[in-house]
């Protein structure tokens, strides 16, 4: 029989209570402690993957804690939220960007940006990167949200649908078997 999304997920997420454990997280427990953080339902789960699509595009090591203070306003699923994060890691991070670059060159109708990254070699190379990243730095200020708000609305939208297709094979086959 196949597993519901809910059990599946539940499965790969830790629970409240391994999460507390933690000394380092435990005096956050209080605020964590409803459990509208903790249920999974199909718009709970939408919302915190769109959550976690959308602060994936954090820079670096600030992807998770945006994701868990966004999660927290909007009274989300924490564990789906920052799960979801994790589709940006070293592979896929450029690709983003360069992506989000792209599209923030287009809006400001800069025409052809220019994506070249400045030589390891030299010693100048900080100076140069530094260069490239003001250079590059409004495209990306424009294109990040913007890639991160079209991959939130595409993620949310397709959680909800998938949750809802596999609802109603469920109710087909719970059907098929009574009737």
């Amino acid at each position: 029989m196949n597993k519901t999304p809910k059990k599946s997920l539940r499965q790969h997420l830790p629970s409240r209570e391994q999460i507390f454990a933690s000394r380092w997280s435990k005096p956050f427990a209080p605020l964590f402690d409803k459990p509208y953080f903790w249920q999974l339902n199909r718009r709970q789960a939408a919302l915190a993957v769109a959550v976690g699509m959308f602060c994936g595009l954090m820079p670096g090591p600030t992807q998770m804690l945006s994701a868990l203070m966004v999660a927290y306003i909007l009274r989300t699923n924490l564990p789906v939220a920052v799960f979801t994060t994790l589709y940006t890691n070293p592979l896929t991070y450029m690709p983003l960007y360069y992506a989000a670059y792209r599209i923030g060159a287009s809006i400001l109708g800069g025409g052809e940006a220019e994506w070249a990254f400045p030589d390891w070699h030299g010693s100048s190379f900080l100076a140069e990167l530094w260069q490239w990243l003001l250079g590059a730095g409004k495209p990306l200020l424009i294109g990040v949200p913007v890639l991160g708000l079209s991959l939130a609305l595409t993620a949310y939208f397709s959680v909800l649908l998938v949750w809802r297709c596999h609802t109603c094979r469920r109710w087909q086959k719970r059907k098929q078997r009574c009737g």
